[in-house]
Parts: structure tokens; C-alpha cells; sequence
């Protein structure tokens, strides 16, 4: 029999992972989906959960697109309409 090591994101316990570095990655992004998402739920009382969620893991997903566009390069926000997995 053979043994297969996999790993568990701590944030998502159950998404598993063949690579370390892939959930620790996985866990990064979760987490600062939830900053943003609070942040964004402050700014815009009107959001509910569910949307201030689905924004926030959007935004961390895309996160060196927006990075690109707050650094002076706003047409960087046009590759996100080419991914429709938003991943």
C-alpha cells in the first residue's frame, strides 16, 4: 500500500493539498480575503456578507493585478475580464 502525504489549509479544512507550499499559499490568500473583505464591509455598510466575501476572495485571488493597477498601471485591470475562473 502506498502512503500519500497531502495537506489541509487551515482556513479551508476541506481543500487539500499535494504541495506545502501550495496550501500555505492557499491559506495567504484566504486570509487576506478576509481583511479585505472586513475593510470593504466598512467602506460599503450596504454589502452584505456574502458579497463582502465573494469581493474580498475575488480581490485576493487578483491581487498582483490590482497591485499593478494601484502602481500606476490601471489597464492591468483589463486582464481581469480574460479569466472567467477568477483563479
Amino acid at each position: 500500500m502506498a502512503v500519500e502525504v497531502v495537506y489541509r489549509s487551515s482556513r479551508d479544512l476541506e481543500r487539500l493539498f499535494m504541495d506545502k507550499a501550495e496550501a500555505d499559499r492557499h491559506d495567504k490568500m484566504l486570509e487576506l480575503a478576509e481583511l479585505l473583505t472586513d475593510v470593504l464591509q466598512k467602506a460599503v455598510p450596504s454589502l452584505n456578507e456574502s458579497q463582502g466575501e465573494e469581493l474580498g476572495i475575488f480581490m485576493a485571488k487578483n491581487r498582483d493585478i490590482f497591485a499593478k493597477a494601484f502602481k500606476n498601471q490601471p489597464d492591468a485591470l483589463n486582464e481581469l475580464g480574460k479569466d472567467d475562473t477568477g483563479e
